[in-house]
């Protein structure tokens, strides 16, 4: 699978979720306004934690261990039956905790026990959406990248028009339950594609349960649960300091920035977990990596910085179109917020080698301390910065982050004869 080939069905794939994921933004601004916006950031980074448990965090695992067994039926059946067990019977605990602590939850994460009901229905459906994830993280590791892209194309257009339907009907308790029942739905499709492509069948997931994978499985589910609770725990801290400091408003216009950020960057980081993760899983020798590193910053460094410096120059266009009038605030945060863009996928061709290579214990090091900067940072700059301040905390902390990536892979970048 190369690169190249990788970037372009990686960018039919992010133009979809961009245009869709921006038409979503729109929709939710107009109906809902900067709070609506702010609520709906808050109601992500709880599925994202969720999910991460629901499936058992074991989709790194199964997309770096599907590559390295491609070419061993007998092991891609263990490894594909033992991650399903791990789905099916977290999900379901999981999906029982959700219905339990409804109305806390909802009071908690959505400061309103009326949307007690969309947690339920997330708990009632969640063995769909971790079930359509684990699919999606084989068909990675097995480098089916056009039936991923097809796949991923249906769920977002789907996920568009549901979403759009939901939040005209129902405003903001419609875009809640857009938001827990798309992807679920969506395994249906995932199944379906799947079965025709004859890639693989049910036996596939029909052998017992295989301890010795379980435990290489585990070392990534560590590291996802670790990832899944720092950045969106540090991402409701700040945006709690925010709504503290500023007013809920401001919490909108952050998470108006993020979106652009994260939808903009999207080409990139599914080429990344697409491409890189499975290639630097199979390459054995630091030469190797070596050269597959260099290369990819060879068409990722340009590209984020040309993304970056297009966007930033029709920012006002940009405001007026994806969003409303009323987040004409957010225009200070582009600057800064690019900046540590640029810095945070420089760091990151290097931080995805910590996956492929299971060094779990400096991931989980450097994700706890990295996040718990970014709070730290953020609060001190949103105090003399005001909202500025939480982009320029933003930069500062990538390009630490970069600093200590390049620091720890110095041998692996810099010598020669490696």
């Amino acid at each position: 699978m190369k690169l190249v080939k990788t970037t372009f069905f990686s960018a039919v794939i992010t133009f979809v979720r961009i245009s869709s994921g921006f038409v979503v933004t729109k929709a939710i601004a107009t109906f809902t306004g900067p709070g609506g916006v702010a609520l709906i950031g808050a109601f992500t980074n709880f599925i994202s934690i969720i999910l991460t448990f629901a499936n058992g965090a074991v989709n790194t695992g199964v997309i770096k261990y599907t590559a390295e067994y491609n070419n061993d039926e007998d092991k891609l059946k263990s490894l594909f039956s033992t991650a399903f067990k791990i789905t099916l019977y977290c999900s379901l605990i999981i999906g029982g905790l959700l219905i339990l602590f409804a109305p806390f939850l909802s009071l908690f994460i959505l400061t309103n026990v009326a949307f007690a009901n969309v947690i339920r229905i997330f708990g009632c459906s969640i063995l769909f959406y971790a079930l359509n994830s684990l699919l999606i993280s084989i068909l990675n590791g097995k480098g089916e990248i056009k039936l991923f892209t097809i796949i991923n194309t249906v769920g977002s257009l789907f996920s568009l028009f549901f979403t759009i339907g939901l939040v005209y009907f129902f405003r903001i308790q419609g875009a809640l339950y857009a938001l827990v029942l798309a992807q679920s739905l969506i395994f249906f499709v995932t199944s379906i594609l799947i079965i025709k492509s004859k890639s693989f069948n049910l036996n596939h997931f029909k052998q017992s349960f295989n301890k010795t994978i379980a435990i290489k499985l585990s070392h990534y589910s560590i590291m996802a649960i670790v990832s899944a609770l720092t950045v969106p725990v540090s991402q409701i801290i700040l945006r709690n300091l925010i709504i503290l400091k500023l007013g809920v408003n401001s919490a909108g216009y952050w998470q108006g920035i993020m979106r652009i950020s994260d939808g903009y960057l999207m080409l990139i980081t599914t080429a990344l977990s697409t491409y890189y993760l499975p290639k630097l899983s199979s390459l054995k020798t630091n030469t190797e990596i070596r050269n597959e590193i260099f290369k990819g910053y060879k068409i990722i460094l340009p590209s984020v910085f040309i993304g970056c410096v297009i966007i930033y120059f029709l920012r006002y266009i940009i405001i007026e179109i994806l969003f409303t009038p009323d987040f004409s605030n957010m225009e200070d945060l582009f600057l800064w917020q690019f900046i540590g863009d640029f810095f945070k996928m420089a760091a990151w061709v290097l931080a995805y080698l910590m996956l492929a290579k299971a060094l779990t214990k400096l991931f989980i090091i450097t994700e706890i301390v990295f996040s718990i900067s970014y709070i730290i940072i953020g609060y001190f700059c949103l105090r003399y910065y005001g909202l500025q301040g939480i982009s320029i905390a933003f930069g500062v902390n990538y390009f630490i982050y970069l600093i200590t990536m390049l620091i720890i892979f110095r041998k692996l970048i810099f010598n020669q004869n490696g």
